[in-house]
């Protein structure tokens, strides 16, 4: 087995663990962001084409659904340039940045900026509904990834953001 599935594989096993501790969405963006910092794997998790990103969007590439719903893992990829709308989400998120720096905006609920953050390789962050409201992007000349790990089935919902605001 390589160190990018080893690595997968025992994140996952850690965030299951951190799931079944059945507390409110905060704590357990909490305790899942604790177990991704201590298993953050590097950008090999996705194959080398992966690794390349989409010119027209960014690209998002499932590594694992959780059976019973409980989470899933994204990787995902942004060429420079590519950004997010302003948006919130129907979860707990936590973000691992891989490579790259992603730079975020961060938005109170009447769309008023509150703070900025620049997101190097390493940079690890959860958040949880309400107060989640963000736009991420990548202002370097270098692709950018990060893992995402999300407290439902993506594959199932569709997408992570809850709305989106202009």
């Amino acid at each position: 087995m390589t160190r990018s599935l080893t690595t997968l594989t025992d994140l996952v096993a850690a965030v299951r663990q951190a799931t079944d501790v059945r507390t409110g969405w905060t704590d357990t963006a909490d305790l899942v962001a604790d177990r991704l910092r201590a298993h953050l794997p590097g950008p090999e998790v996705l194959t080398p084409d992966q690794r390349l990103g989409r010119h027209d969007r960014v690209a998002g590439h499932l590594l694992h659904a959780e059976p019973d719903g409980a989470f899933s893992i994204l990787g995902l990829v942004w060429r420079p340039g590519q950004t997010t709308r302003i948006h919130d989400h129907i979860t707990w998120c936590v973000v691992g940045v891989l490579s790259g720096i992603e730079h975020e905006e961060l938005f109170d609920e009447a769309l008023n900026p509150i703070g900025t953050r620049d997101n190097p390789p390493g940079e690890v962050s959860g958040f949880a509904p309400p107060g989640d409201i963000h736009r991420i992007r990548n202002v370097g000349d270098e692709i950018a990834i990060s893992l995402h790990i999300y407290g439902t089935d993506i594959t199932r919902v569709g997408s992570s953001a809850r709305r989106y605001y202009n």
